[in-house]
């Protein structure tokens, strides 16, 4: 996704929140922490990757299916793309 570039910095930033969230998951199994911080360390993660997918999607919609410059078949491509995505996050 080269529209990505320009959002880089944002989205490295976002996933790089994410791997230390996941990180500190880790090391509060391992140390055997009380499940209620497990659990609020795990959603807290999920939303956050809720929130980057949810970024994602919509550049991917601004950029491959609702830009005004792109052709018929390009937009179709596009949505092809978001619907199979979708498909496979829900299951």
């Amino acid at each position: 996704m080269a529209h990505t570039s320009t959002n880089k910095k944002k989205l490295v930033a976002r996933v790089r929140r994410i791997s230390g969230q996941l990180s500190a998951i880790e090391r509060a199994i391992e140390s055997e922490a009380g499940c209620s911080q497990i659990l609020q360390q795990v959603a807290a993660a999920r939303g956050a990757m809720g929130g980057l997918l949810e970024e994602l999607i919509e550049d991917h919609l601004r950029h491959h299916v609702a830009h005004p410059d792109l052709s018929e078949d390009a937009r179709q491509g596009g949505a092809d793309e978001l619907i199979a995505i979708i498909r496979r996050y829900s299951k």
